[in-house]
């Protein structure tokens, strides 16, 4: 007889003090044994993605000297995004999900190997980088909506908030100390070892996956069809809430997303030295909010949430955009980038209540567009304004422009103001009964 593998959710919880508002609730990690898993994984498979992120581009202009190639592995990537990302939404809904992250995990091991090999040869192929950015593309798209489709069956309902901030914490770390790494190995010992740091990492995260239990598909799950990708469309549509996750944060980061234009700020504010000052600062927020995130659990507006944090990235921006010195410049983008995260741990809140699990892969694939499109068009629009007049009235008026549009949609979408977790109904608790009945 095949004994059941235990998990630990059984642990009583301890009484709440005043002191774990100012902190991250580590209860998930506590109590949840796949949680954990998932998060070791993600934590070190992202790391190592991270120190790619550094060696791809640098390594694309090493070999042609071209600033525009370089901007085309992001077209790239996005536009293989744009493609497929509902097909890994109607598969994420229809398979194995922990099976859909492991697969895709592996093929994208496969592409930092490729780049080692591209690597250590005498004369590294250019094309060969501009089809591993395509396939980056393609299996993010496929992985990503399983990926976020599985939590709400590792965590408790009222967890949600906790793990979604555990998540950032995960995230932001990666986005501080891989791309140092990254520097580091690339002087030290050379691209090809570098991406191999990045293959090491994948082994690790595959080894945590497998140790994961299965996440079968939902009991009504159908094959994967264009009739099911448009089912999920259609109850987006149906509901203004999450409509509201996806429409403020694209506003926000169209019109708020200034990350073109720092290498010209950074020009005012001391030189190429502060440069990599200025794109770690908006992570460093993100982790300060996640690192102090406890208080998050006692909010139940979550869509009023959601609007206060992109208004108040929108502030942030524009004082980024006058600050004259790099202390202020730092202090307004890590304000900036608390502010995002808390939009992050409010939106995930709201998708994991709401959706139906037989609908969370298709919904978590619109969700990806949503926040993947965003900052590309966002940095685009940076730059275009900033050719017509200057790069402050860039900055400045999209921080205006953010505000405004903030106040605009929650004039316009109602429902998603007063989005109350307490009054609205949530979405059935999508685990098996077994693993339910462990957590009473």
């Amino acid at each position: 007889m095949m004994i059941p593998e235990e998990d630990d959710s059984l642990t009583p919880r301890p009484p709440r003090r005043w002191w774990h508002l100012a902190a991250v609730d580590v209860t998930p990690l506590r109590r949840h044994r796949d949680f954990r898993l998932l998060f070791v994984s993600r934590f070190v498979s992202f790391f190592g993605s991270m120190i790619t992120t550094v060696a791809f581009p640098y390594q694309v202009y090493q070999l042609t000297h071209s600033v525009l190639l370089v901007g085309a592995l992001g077209v790239l990537e996005f536009g293989a995004i744009l493609a497929f990302a509902f097909l890994g939404g109607a598969l994420a809904d229809a398979r194995d999900r922990r099976s859909m992250v492991l697969l895709s995990e592996a093929a994208l091991m496969g592409c930092s190997l490729l780049l080692a090999g591209n690597a250590a040869l005498a004369q590294p192929q250019v094309w060969l980088l501009f089809i591993v950015a395509t396939a980056w593309g393609l299996f993010d798209a496929l992985q990503r909506p399983s990926l976020d489709a599985m939590l709400p069956r590792l965590v408790d309902t009222d967890e949600l908030a906790a793990a979604a901030a555990l998540g950032s914490i995960r995230s932001t770390l990666g986005q501080i100390l891989g791309p140092a790494l990254g520097g580091v190995l690339i002087a030290a010992f050379g691209l090809s070892v570098t991406y191999l740091v990045d293959v090491g990492t994948f082994l690790v995260g595959l080894a945590s996956l497998g140790m994961m239990r299965a996440v079968p598909p939902p009991v009504d799950a159908e094959r994967p069809s264009f009739r099911r990708v448009i089912e999920g469309l259609r109850y987006a549509r149906s509901r203004q809430e999450l409509i509201g996750t996806y429409v403020v944060d694209m506003v926000a980061m169209f019109f708020g997303m200034p990350l073109a234009l720092f290498p010209a700020i950074a020009q005012n504010l001391g030189g190429a030295r502060v440069l990599g000052l200025l794109y770690a600062a908006p992570a460093v927020g993100s982790f300060l909010f996640s690192a102090t995130s406890g208080w998050t659990n006692r909010v139940h507006r979550h869509g009023l949430g959601v609007i206060v944090a992109a208004t108040i990235w929108g502030v942030a921006i524009i004082g980024f955009g006058l600050s004259p010195v790099l202390w202020a410049a730092l202090f307004f983008l890590g304000l900036a980038g608390a502010a995002d995260m808390m939009s992050g741990v409010f939106r995930s809140v709201i998708w994991n209540q709401t959706i139906p699990d037989s609908l969370r892969g298709r919904l978590a694939a619109i969700e990806m567009l949503s926040y993947t499109s965003g900052p590309a068009l966002g940095n685009f629009e940076a730059g275009v304004v900033a050719s017509i007049f200057s790069v402050r009235v860039s900055v400045v008026s999209g921080g205006v422009l953010c505000v405004i549009a903030c106040v605009l949609c929650a004039a316009a979408l109602p429902l998603f103001r007063a989005y109350d977790a307490r009054l609205y109904h949530l979405a059935p608790d999508p685990r098996p009964d077994s693993v339910k009945r462990e957590n009473q």
